[in-house]
């Protein structure tokens, strides 16, 4: 039996002429919720990771070194993001889009409510930090998998002229997810410390059973992506697909990662590194999560704004003014972190996930039209996630050792800006793809090096 027996849509096997259709208004819900509920549990862990676990799971360690561990534990999920990326992509790129994005939220849901009743250091010694990091690795696999599938079910069935605000649906997933996360948590915050400690950050993580019965209510009613279809119908290539991307489209594979490292490395200082340091250094906690909160709806908002001109403009030209924005704005936002001052931080951690909006924006067409359909699954997750291993999993770490090292706090912003100058030639190398013809980058990929630039 064809794999695209069960999935044959009602109409014709092509996108939708309009975002306002009924169809393409379930497509977009389906991916903003699933996204949004997928980033609720994986940045819930990352702000818990900032405040609660140093001292629920590795309370046995100086506290210094608690912090470095349990960042440790928030850089596994991201290491975990790629494989996911990896294994969701095969499947997505062989046997459709749809059935991996019910699966990678299942998977989340239940790694995310554990973490709510596992037991600390306490209770069962070494085993609480194991059992974390264990519980760490599936969200990492699951959201390793949800971007992919969450993006390319509304950018394939975009059309042409509208793929990057389509697109932009799972990436507002993130912020959303962020706001709802941090602010739920900065609720709990304001429980008296020992009560917060006990049971009060457990309750955020529980509620995401409550979150994954919504949303796959609204994602099973969605049909598979129609240019899959297409592809399931007259392909005759069935090679592996990361075999494919290997062998056939490395440069741009190298080219996506790095330019999605610039949007990451925001994320990483400014979200997660940023939020440890004020609040070690004198910044109140339920403020900062409040901070983040509003930091989070103007990622949300730039996003929104970046993606539509990115259809009007190209992506190559919104991601570069937030690449060159991001570099201006490195060294203030460290030394505005550095104070320890609430105002200060809100400063800093507003404007830094503002700038990543405008990346963030275009960033998921902008990956996705640089790899054929049939691998592009595994392409676009593969350059998302590795850039994300990379630039948000080990950013905070290696903040963390700069920001403490002999050149301080100079050095760690010099740091950053020769990252981004990195990521803005690679930026200057990529093919842009705003203008192209889905389908047709099948007929117009290099053997060895993907598709054409300009074509």
């Amino acid at each position: 039996m064809s794999a695209t027996t069960s999935r044959q849509p009602t109409g014709p096997v092509v996108p939708s002429e309009s975002l306002r259709t009924p169809q393409m208004r379930r497509i977009l819900a389906s991916s903003f919720l699933g996204s949004a509920i997928e980033f609720y549990d994986f940045m819930l862990y990352a702000s818990a990771s900032a405040i609660v676990f140093s001292k629920v799971f590795f309370a046995g360690l100086d506290p210094a070194l608690a912090t470095v561990a349990s960042f440790g534990t928030l850089a596994a999920g991201y290491v975990a993001r790629p494989l996911g990326g990896i294994v969701f992509g095969h499947f997505g790129d062989r046997i459709g889009r749809k059935g991996v994005l019910v699966t990678t939220m299942l998977m989340m849901g239940t790694a995310t409510a554990l973490i709510g009743v596992l037991p600390g250091y306490a209770q069962v010694g070494v085993a609480a930090p194991l059992l974390l990091v264990a519980l760490r690795l599936v969200q990492g696999f699951a959201v390793g998998g949800e971007w992919g599938g969450a993006m390319l079910i509304a950018l394939e069935h975009a059309p042409g002229g509208k793929r990057g605000f389509a697109a932009s649906f799972a990436n507002l997933g993130a912020p959303a997810g962020s706001i709802l996360s941090a602010g739920m948590l900065g609720l709990f915050t304001l429980l008296p410390e020992d009560q917060f400690l006990a049971w009060g950050w457990r309750v955020p993580f529980l509620l995401s059973i409550v979150l994954v019965l919504v949303g796959l209510f609204v994602r099973l009613k969605v049909v598979e992506s129609p240019l899959f279809l297409r592809f399931d119908q007259e392909a005759e290539d069935r090679r592996v697909p990361l075999v494919q991307v290997l062998t056939r489209s490395p440069w741009v594979l190298v080219l996506g990662t790095l330019v999605a490292m610039s949007q990451l490395t925001i994320s990483g200082m400014a979200s997660v590194w940023g939020l440890s340091y004020a609040t070690a250094h004198g910044a109140d906690q339920t403020f900062a999560l409040n901070a983040k909160v509003l930091s989070a709806v103007a990622l949300f908002v730039c996003t929104i704004l970046s993606a539509r001109l990115s259809d009007r403009f190209g992506r190559r030209p919104v991601i570069a003014v937030g690449i060159v924005a991001a570099a201006l704005f490195a060294y203030p936002l460290v030394m505005l972190v550095a104070t320890g001052d609430n105002v200060s931080f809100a400063v800093a951690v507003v404007g830094g996930q503002a700038i990543q909006g405008v990346i963030l924006g275009p960033l998921a067409a902008f990956l996705a039209e640089l790899f054929p359909t049939s691998v592009r699954f595994t392409g676009s997750s593969l350059a998302f996630q590795g850039a994300s291993a990379i630039g948000a999993g080990f950013t905070p770490i290696v903040a963390g050792a700069l920001a403490s090292s002999a050149g301080g706090l100079p050095l760690l912003a010099g740091v950053w800006i020769a990252v981004l100058a990195v990521c803005a030639a690679a930026l200057l190398l990529a093919p842009e793809g705003s203008k192209r013809d889905l389908s047709a980058i099948d007929a117009t990929t290099d053997p060895t090096t993907g598709p054409v630039a300009g074509k």
